[in-house]
């Protein structure tokens, strides 16, 4: 009998886990940090942080602002706005990467001025933050424990 109810608890599971992926309604969040200059923003992110830009959009072309970029390095995405309402100056985002030393050795290479780290945390993460031209804290961190955080 017992092995009868391990099976069941096991196909449940799987139920469960087939259930939850094809009802799954969030896919990807993307946040959105604002900036005061777009072609600064574009100029940190792209040349220092090495992320690229995959669009740009703004009402007037002749003018460099307002401007809503979006920026993606690996598999990260990131967009910026200098739309007054798109957010206020002073976010915070957190990358999830491979090797926060390498990520450190990259940025000092590009004349990114580190904010804080890399350090171990005492919750298990390695750490490194850098602060863009607006006051937003862009974290890269990589937990120890395991490959990926939630």
């Amino acid at each position: 009998m017992k092995s009868r109810g391990r099976r069941s608890e096991s196909y449940h599971r799987t139920i469960d886990a087939e259930a939850r992926a094809r009802c799954q309604l969030f896919k990807l969040a993307i946040p959105v940090l604002h900036v005061r200059s777009s072609v600064a923003a574009e100029e940190f992110y792209c040349q220092r942080l090495g992320f690229h830009r995959e669009f740009a959009y703004r009402v007037d072309e002749s003018k460099a602002d307002p401007c809503y970029m979006g920026l993606v390095r690996d598999d990260a995405w990131l967009h910026v706005s200098s739309f007054s309402g798109d957010g206020a100056s002073g976010g915070v985002v957190r990358f999830e990467v491979e090797d926060v030393d390498k990520v450190h050795a990259e940025l000092v290479e590009n004349g990114v001025r580190i904010d804080t780290g890399p350090v171990d945390q005492t919750w298990g993460t390695r750490e490194m933050y850098v602060k863009d031209s607006d006051g937003n804290s862009i974290r890269f961190i990589k937990n120890r424990a395991t490959a990926v955080t939630p």
